[in-house]
C-alpha cells in the first residue's frame, strides 16, 4: 500500500501503512511516522507523505534440511507468509504404504522484527509403518503441514492416511495404498501417496493386489500424484515395487500431479511410468526397487523399506515477505526474492 499522492491523508491511511490497525493512537512525532514521511526533526505536514510508503525489504528463507530451527525476522519486516510441507509415513516390505505430507499456507503473520520464531521440517521415519512428523512455523496451531500416517506392519492392512494441514489453505497429503494377504510371489504391494496441494489433496497410492499392477490417482490444487502398486510375475526376482507418491513444490500452486501408471501383470520394479508425478514443481516419486521414495516434497515411499538417511520425500518450510506476497500464487515464485535468498 501507499499512501494518497494527492489529497488528504487521513491518520487512519497512515496507521495501516505502518502496519497497525487503522484505530491506533499514534504521534506525528513518533519515529516510525517520521521514517515515513521523511522528515527527520521539525514539523511534519501531511503533504510530506504524498505518495510515500513503509520500506519492506523482499526476501525468503527455505528450510528443507529436517530440524529445529530459529528463524530471526529482519528489521522493518512485521509480517509474512509462509507454507508448510508434512513429511510422509513409512509402510511395510512387500505391504501398505506410508501416507503423503499435507501442505498448509498461512498469509500476513504479525512478526516483531529482531525476535525469534520456531521452525521445525519434519524427518520421514527410518523405521517401517511408523508415521512421519509435522512441520511448522511457530507453533502447529499458525500454520502446518501435517504428517503422513503409518501404514500397517501387516501386508494385508491399510495404508497410512495422508497428513492433515493448518493454516489459510493447503490440501491433505494423499492416503498410501493398501496391503492384500499373499504367500510369497507375486508379492504385491500399495503405492505410495502424492503430497496435498494448495488448494487440494494429493493423490492416493493404488492397492495392492494379487491381480497386477494398478495406477495411482492424480493429485488435485497442485498436490503431487499417487504410486502405482507393485507386482512381481517373476516370483521373487527383485521387481515387485510400486511407485513413490509424487511430492509438492513451495514456490506457489502449480499444475497438479499425475498418477503412475500400472503395469498390469507385467514386472512394476525398474519402469518409470509406475511412479506418481510431483505437483507445483515438486519431485517425481522414485521407482528402483527397495529405493520407490516419494518425490520431495512430502511424497510417500511404496515398498516399506526403511533407511536411516531417506534421500528424498521429507518436509519443508519457506518463509517470503515483502512486496505483497501471498501464497498460493501472489508473487511467490524465487525470482520475486530479488536473490535475497537463505537456505537450511
Amino acid at each position: 500500500m501507499t499512501l494518497p499522492a494527492s489529497g488528504q491523508i487521513t491518520l487512519n491511511q497512515v496507521n495501516v501503512e505502518l502496519g497497525n490497525s487503522g484505530t491506533a493512537q499514534i504521534s506525528m512525532n513518533d519515529a516510525d511516522v517520521r521514517d515515513l514521511f521523511d522528515v527527520a526533526s521539525g514539523q511534519i505536514r501531511m503533504s510530506d507523505g504524498y505518495g510515500k510508503q513503509v520500506f519492506t525489504p523482499i526476501g525468503e528463507h527455505q528450510y528443507t534440511q529436517p530440524g529445529t530451527y530459529s528463524w530471526v525476522a529482519p528489521a522493518c519486516v512485521k509480517s509474512v507468509s509462509v507454507v508448510a510441507i508434512g513429511a510422509p509415513g513409512m509402510g511395510t516390505t512387500y505391504g501398505p504404504a506410508g501416507g503423503a505430507g499435507g501442505l498448509g499456507y498461512k498469509n500476513n503473520i504479525s512478526v516483531t522484527p529482531g525476535a525469534s520464531y520456531t521452525v521445525v521440517v519434519g524427518q520421514q521415519s527410518s523405521s517401517t509403518a511408523s508415521a512421519g512428523a509435522d512441520s511448522y512455523f511457530s507453533s502447529t496451531s499458525v500454520v502446518k503441514g501435517g504428517a503422513g500416517g503409518a501404514g500397517s506392519s501387516s501386508y494385508s492392512g491399510n495404508g497410512g492416511s495422508g497428513g492433515t494441514y493448518t493454516g489459510d489453505g493447503g490440501g491433505n497429503g494423499g492416503n498410501g495404498g493398501n496391503g492384500t494377504s499373499w504367500s510369497g510371489a507375486p508379492y504385491p504391494t500399495g503405492g505410495g501417496g502424492g503430497a496435498g496441494g494448495y488448494s487440494g489433496s494429493g493423490g492416493a497410492g493404488a492397492n495392492a493386489s494379487m491381480g497386477g499392477s494398478y495406477g495411482g490417482s492424480a493429485g488435485s490444487g497442485g498436490g503431487g500424484g499417487g504410486g502405482a502398486s507393485g507386482f512381481d510375475p517373476q516370483r521373487g526376482s527383485g521387481y515387485s515395487n510400486g511407485g513413490g507418491g509424487g511430492g509438492v513444490g513451495f514456490f506457489g500452486q502449480g499444475a497438479s500431479g499425475a498418477g503412475g501408471t500400472g503395469t498390469g501383470t507385467s514386472a512394476s520394479g525398474g519402469v518409470a511410468y509406475i511412479r506418481g508425478i510431483g505437483g507445483s514443481g515438486g519431485g517425481d516419486g522414485s521407482y528402483s526397487f527397495s529405493g520407490a521414495w516419494g518425490g520431495d516434497y512430502g511424497g510417500s515411499k511404496s515398498n516399506g523399506y526403511a533407511d536411516s538417511n531417506p534421500p528424498q520425500g521429507c518436509g519443508a518450510v519457506r518463509i517470503v515477505w515483502g512486496n505483497c506476497r501471498s501464497f498460493p500464487s501472489t508473487n511467490v515464485c524465487v525470482s520475486a526474492s530479488c536473490g535475497n535468498v537463505c537456505n537450511n
